[in-house]
């Protein structure tokens, strides 16, 4: 009697044919290599001009200031340091101020199409919200000449300790210690809540 196979033993046996068949050799196809066009003129090669970059990037890093040893803190060349610091922050934060304002003038145009409209108003709006960001960082920056005026630079307005040359050096206009500035973060993050 012949025996009927089951189909988990028809399916090993075709799978054990099927690896044991050895792979063909494919022939190795001929490579076509294309033939150069002459041309009567070579072409041009387009190159991207530099795009010219915002001389803002400088002063966001301020230079330091190397104290010399037994130098009393506030002296009179760490004074004219942070002085000549806030003087050139003021006067390019002023000179971005009245750029975008001349470029708005200029750049005013009616788009028909109310996309792109909406585009170059929201692009204006988000222009104007920065500059206002920078009008008053300059009435900070002035209400820091003041203070350095009045010899009062340099000095916590919380608790009246040494704010350090390296917290100035990193914000300028700083008014407050780490300490102090760490609380009033902590209590507004509180009041936030």
């Amino acid at each position: 009697m012949v025996q009927k196979k089951s189909l988990m033993q028809k399916a090993i046996e075709a799978a054990k044919k099927v690896v044991a068949k050895p792979v063909a050799k494919k022939k190795a196809a001929k490579k076509v290599v294309a033939k150069p066009v002459p041309t009567k003129k070579a072409a041009k090669k387009v190159v991207a001009k530099p795009v010219p970059t915002k001389k803002a990037a400088t002063l966001k890093k301020f230079h330091s200031y190397i104290p010399k040893t037994n130098e009393k803190y506030m002296s009179k060349s760490q004074m004219k340091h942070f002085i000549k610091i806030l003087n050139d922050w003021k006067l390019e934060l002023s000179n971005d101020i009245d750029r975008t304002v001349s470029n708005m003038q200029v750049e005013l145009t009616a788009y028909a199409d109310p996309n792109d409209r909406a585009s170059q108003e929201s692009d204006m709006a988000l222009e104007l919200r920065n500059r206002d960001r920078e009008r008053k960082l300059i009435k900070k920056i002035d209400r820091t000449l003041l203070n350095i005026s009045d010899d009062e630079y340099g000095y916590c307005n919380g608790c009246g300790e040494e704010i350090g040359l390296n917290r100035l050096l990193a914000r300028p206009t700083a008014t407050l210690c780490i300490d102090c500035k760490t609380l009033d973060e902590i209590r507004e993050r509180k009041m936030g809540k």
